[in-house]
């Protein structure tokens, strides 16, 4: 008889591609993972890893049952669904992440929200980028993201995820405030062609957005500064030192000496949540679910 948990470390593996890696995924320590390996090549009677380099890859015994893990464990999430579903039950435990200012601007509400009408559902949440939010749903490390693409630029989500529009984010622009358009009602990218641009560091998909936001009307960008925050983004606006998208999402204060000023063009980030296909069953997470729709919608009555 084959050990699910074992099988699950196995799966982590595979999909991690590291020790490590799904030490990470799975919350314990390396040599727990080196463990249960063991003992489940003990169990199969053949080596399921070898030696890589300084780290490990899969045999092709490693592979063949990485494949059934894999099923396996599905099966074992669609069981889980279907026994929570017709329990009706929201309990047990789910765990959320989202993009910094969709953590800030959202996961507030959404947490008291579900503490007020689901007391025996434990909440775990965590901030990560879209990208890497999607890439820990599909590898089952979380159960739900909060991720964002772009009018102009999607995200692609992987096939056995779903994902549920949440609200629209139209962002300004930030510039200081004796920048010649600063008393300006609306504006247009192409007025920025010249000015140095403050942006998310390089390698995010909001980098690559405004890149190609940016090329598409004809500007090639100067990127001055790059900062993960939108409080050091707006701070260095506020010194001086170039103009920024700002999103509404979560924004938080404005610093003195910024204006923000809505594009004319309009910009329109959309926030999703995406989830495993084969958990939408569970009570829990069409709770958490329905609870940040409703952290969504009072964002966007109130205005961002």
């Amino acid at each position: 008889m084959l050990n699910l948990e074992r099988l699950r470390t196995l799966d982590a593996l595979a999909r991690h591609g590291s020790v490590s890696g799904a030490a990470d995924g799975l919350h314990v320590t390396t040599s727990a993972v080196s463990q249960q390996m063991a003992k489940l090549e003990r169990e199969v009677g053949q080596r399921l890893l070898a030696k890589n380099g300084r780290g490990v890859r899969l045999t092709d015994a490693g592979r063949l049952l990485a494949d059934h893990a894999a099923r396996i464990l599905s099966q074992v999430e669609l069981a889980q669904s279907d026994i929570e579903a017709q329990r009706g039950e929201v309990v047990g435990e789910v765990r959320i992440c989202a993009f910094p200012t969709a953590a800030r601007g959202l996961f507030p509400a959404m947490l008291t929200s579900l503490r007020a009408d689901h007391p025996d559902l434990t909440v775990r949440t965590r901030e990560l980028e879209p990208e890497q939010g999607l890439r820990a749903v599909f590898r089952g490390d979380v159960d739900l993201a909060v991720v964002l693409d772009w009018s102009n630029k999607r995200l692609p989500v992987p096939g056995g995820l779903t994902r549920a529009e949440l609200l629209y984010d139209a962002p300004d622009i930030a510039m200081p405030v004796e920048h010649p358009l600063a008393d300006r009602e609306e504006v247009e990218l192409e007025d920025f062609a010249d000015d140095p641009w403050v942006s998310w560091p390089e390698g995010e998909f909001c980098y690559d957005w405004l890149m190609f936001t940016l090329r598409s009307r004809g500007i090639e960008p100067r990127i001055a500064h790059l900062a993960g925050e939108h409080h050091t983004q707006l701070a260095l606006i506020a010194a001086g030192f170039g103009v920024c998208v700002a999103p509404r999402l979560g924004r938080g204060p404005v610093p003195e000496g910024v204006r923000l000023v809505p594009v004319r063009q309009t910009m329109r980030r959309h926030v999703h949540a995406v989830w495993r296909t084969d958990a939408d069953r569970r009570p829990s997470v069409r709770a958490a679910v329905a609870a940040l729709r409703a952290a969504g919608a009072g964002v966007a009555a109130g205005g961002g």
